[in-house]
């Protein structure tokens, strides 16, 4: 197989091109500005690719069919080196480096994140890695082909049952969380049914949470355009309650949502106007109400980071820092582990979005992770950790971190297809005795790469 020692435009143009990608599609494949490409492709060999681009063509090269490689190879050998790389500058100038900028932003990139969700390794099955994915997609879609009716349950322990569901989801047990939730959702309407219009109030604000752990779980999985629809029911049950604290919950669900399926512009503008909506109509007057205030700018300002948008990501983020100020202590209210240390986590996870990988190492490091009680909160900032080190070519540190996470939150590891993808990342980049720690902690927890 062609290895490159150095990628220019040239090589990714010729990879691009024989990967049948569109500018656009493999600007999306990257994580990069479409500018970014644009450029390689109208540069050539005379703009040579950042580290961080140059590390992502090589897991991307690596991971290519041999009818891909060998398009590849045909291609950079060609005498149509002009068809490769596009037209010629016609001011004839030396080759220049790529710092990923693309006339606007800093980086040009939308981020490491979205770049490792997109290098993709050998495809991992979420049903057979949680069977109870199927059935909840069931019960979500189709509740009328339950073969047994469910039953009605009292607001009592509609509301116990809700918050079952987000403590399981919160300590990352998502084959239970699961289970709970393919039992709860067909009870939903019945309850309701048979409710009072003031217990209704009550139930409709319970849903948005309900379905709110629905998309959340959806989305761990790797189910984006289904945690979509569940994201829509959370909004809608937030509507009807009329509970301006619900329904600043539920915009919060649909913001991930939004998100996840590549609407980073949307989601930080629905972010930004839930968050004025909650302090117009509340005046943060509740300690809900300043927590779901917070968590929703802290999402706006990881939207903002994918879109590459920096200073609307600083903003937001000092905006969250006030908020966990007012508020006062870390905790979890209205379910949203908000707090100052909360803050901290999104500043090392938002540097990684921006590819800042040593920042992001920094960063963490200043967390104190005894105020970190959230498993599901412990996990991600390890992952984080390890996504930044194989970023950054520390590929044993990197592997020590994803091993915590491990220890911390199994199920986080070896259910989540975007934390197997960095496990797959270390596999493929690692070398030596290093590379043998990760294919055995893979099988150990479960992983292919």
């Amino acid at each position: 197989m062609a290895s490159v020692t150095t990628w220019t435009g040239r090589e990714a143009n010729a990879l691009r091109m024989a990967l049948r990608m569109s500018v656009t599609s493999f600007a999306e494949h990257l994580g990069a500005a479409r500018r970014t490409v644009a450029k390689w492709s109208s540069q050539g060999d005379r703009v040579h690719l950042r580290a961080d681009m140059q590390a992502a063509l090589d897991t991307v090269l690596a991971r290519s069919s041999p009818d891909v490689r060998e398009r590849f190879e045909t291609l950079l050998r060609s005498a149509t080196d002009r068809a490769v790389v596009g037209p010629t500058d016609p001011s004839g100038g030396a080759w220049e480096a790529d710092t990923g900028g693309d006339g606007n932003y800093g980086s040009g990139s939308d981020g490491d994140v979205r770049r490792r969700d997109l290098l993709r390794g050998a495809t991992v099955s979420v049903a057979s890695a949680l069977p109870g994915v199927t059935p909840l997609l069931d019960v979500l879609v189709s509740p009328q082909r339950l073969v047994i009716k469910p039953l009605a349950l009292s607001v009592r322990q509609f509301a116990r049952e809700v918050a079952a569901a987000k403590s399981e989801y919160q300590a990352c047990r998502y084959e239970r969380v699961l289970g709970r939730l393919v039992a709860l959702l067909p009870t939903l309407e019945p309850t309701r049914a048979g409710a009072g219009s003031e217990q209704q109030v009550r139930i409709d604000a319970l849903a948005t949470d309900l379905y709110h752990v629905v998309g959340s779980v959806l989305l761990k999985v790797g189910d984006r355009g289904m945690a979509l629809v569940a994201a829509e029911r959370s909004a809608r049950f937030g509507a009807a309650c009329k509970d301006p604290v619900a329904m600043a919950a539920s915009a919060r669900i649909m913001t991930h949502a939004l998100m996840s399926n590549g609407h980073t512009d949307q989601a930080m503008h629905l972010a930004q106007i839930a968050a004025d909506t909650l302090d117009r109509d509340t005046g943060l007057a509740s300690a809900d109400a300043v927590a779901v205030y917070g968590a929703l700018v802290l999402r706006g300002a990881i939207a903002a980071a994918r879109a590459d948008d920096r200073d609307t990501a600083q903003a937001m983020l000092d905006e969250a820092s006030r908020a966990a100020a007012r508020l006062g202590h870390d905790g979890n209210d209205r379910w949203t582990g908000f707090g100052a240390t909360n803050v901290q986590l999104h500043r090392a996870h938002i540097a990684l979005t921006l590819g800042d990988a040593g920042t992001a190492i920094a960063l963490a490091r200043q967390v104190p992770l005894d105020k970190v009680t959230l498993a599901e909160r412990k996990a991600s900032l390890f992952v984080d950790v390890a996504q930044a080190y194989t970023q950054w070519g520390r590929h044993e540190h990197g592997l020590q971190a994803l091993r915590t996470a491990y220890d911390v939150a199994p199920e986080e590891i070896r259910c989540r297809p975007a934390i197997q993808r960095i496990a797959s990342d270390l596999a493929t980049l690692a070398r030596g005795h290093v590379r043998r720690e990760v294919v055995e902690f893979a099988v150990h927890a479960g992983i292919r790469v």
